[in-house]
């Protein structure tokens, strides 16, 4: 059964190939956009404790602030290469 539906996925995709290649790059850009909820999501977990964990030790803030901004940085680029991909498949 799956050689045959991959059997017309191929025949579909090689009578209609530029439409259907276009239309994987649209739904692969969409995709890759969606991820962009994963950075944002965990950006406001660790900004949230980040703010509890200042309220605890307050004279540790600039640590804290310092620590905060490096895994925001790095939680940030997660959705930059999403962004970067949905570009470039749209862009093809």
């Amino acid at each position: 059964m799956f050689e045959t539906i991959f059997d017309s996925v191929l025949r579909f995709a090689t009578e209609y190939n530029e439409h259907f290649s276009s239309g994987m790059a649209y739904l692969g850009a969409g995709l890759a956009v969606i991820a962009g909820f994963g950075p944002g999501i965990g950006q406001g977990f660790a900004a949230g404790k980040a703010a509890e964990a200042v309220g605890r030790q307050p004279e540790a803030q600039t640590k804290i602030l310092v620590t905060t901004l490096v895994t925001q940085a790095v939680a940030e680029t997660t959705g930059l290469y999403a962004l970067l991909v949905a570009i470039l498949l749209i862009g093809k």
